[in-house]
């Protein structure tokens, strides 16, 4: 049995001597950026698997090499692209956390705000025929104040356009949520509360193309309740801001309402 141990132990050091060798031969460069190069050549063969293998032994074998700081982001878009999405967030709000004066902490912020951001509008969504207004905005509003933070600390920066779009499909899913909880209320006849629900969702989100919906829905609940004055008022603000060839649920083509007899 020694002799067997010692007959694994002979073998093991030819091997890694063997490597050894052939290492120094191969590259003379540090450990950390002999790794960091493998895991370059890994993303930009979009394999953001092993990249992330890579990047990981990086980040927690050398911290303090000069590869890791840009590891570290580079390791948020490798979670991103292997679809490890909360381990992208946790690694965005990491780096921030221990390099608030970084000039890519911008980055960092961008990228957990597509994280939340992925899933609320994906290619399946369109081919199954996906409602997203009925289902609640998981990240959504989350993913809203990202963005938000990404453009009031860093005007500047180059994401800024992209999260600025962004932001407009957020507040618009935001909002057709809300309108969607107002149109159950309306259907169960608790119109005081679908006309809330709806105000809500026009103070909130002012400005969706959807917030239109809410002052149709305000209308109707309005006139259900028998406020007439007030449901002139919405059908007002109402027809002068719906869209050319959106389908009105309201007469609004000049006719009096059924409600008037003069």
């Amino acid at each position: 049995m020694q002799n067997k141990l010692i007959y694994i132990l002979f073998i093991f050091v030819l091997f890694t001597a063997g490597c050894s060798r052939e290492d120094e031969q191969t590259d003379t460069r540090s450990s950390s950026a002999i790794i960091y190069d493998r895991a370059s050549k890994a993303m930009a063969a979009e394999n953001y698997r092993n990249a992330v293998n890579y990047l990981e032994v990086l980040t927690t074998s050398f911290p303090f090499s000069n590869e890791a700081k840009q590891a570290q982001l580079d390791l948020i878009f490798a979670y991103y692209s292997s679809n490890g999405m909360e381990e992208a967030i946790d690694e965005a709000k990491q780096f921030e956390k221990e390099n608030p004066t970084h000039p890519r902490v911008d980055y960092a912020l961008y990228m957990r705000g597509l994280a939340l951001f992925e899933g609320q509008h994906s290619w399946y969504h369109e081919w199954f025929n996906v409602d997203l207004s009925k289902r609640p905005p998981a990240n959504t509003e989350e993913a809203f104040s990202i963005f938000s933070q990404l453009i009031r600390r860093y005007p500047t920066s180059i994401y800024i356009d992209d999260a600025t779009q962004r932001m407009t499909f957020l507040r618009n899913r935001l909002a057709k949520y809300e309108n969607h909880v107002a149109e159950h209320y309306m259907e169960r006849g608790a119109y005081v509360a679908a006309a809330n629900r709806a105000k809500y969702s026009l103070e909130q989100y002012n400005g969706a193309p959807e917030t239109v919906k809410s002052l149709e829905i305000i209308t109707r609940a309005y006139e259900k309740l028998g406020m007439l004055d007030l449901a002139d008022q919405a059908r007002e603000i109402y027809t002068v801001n719906i869209p050319e060839g959106y389908e009105s649920d309201l007469e609004v083509d000049g006719d009096k309402p059924w409600y008037r007899l003069w």
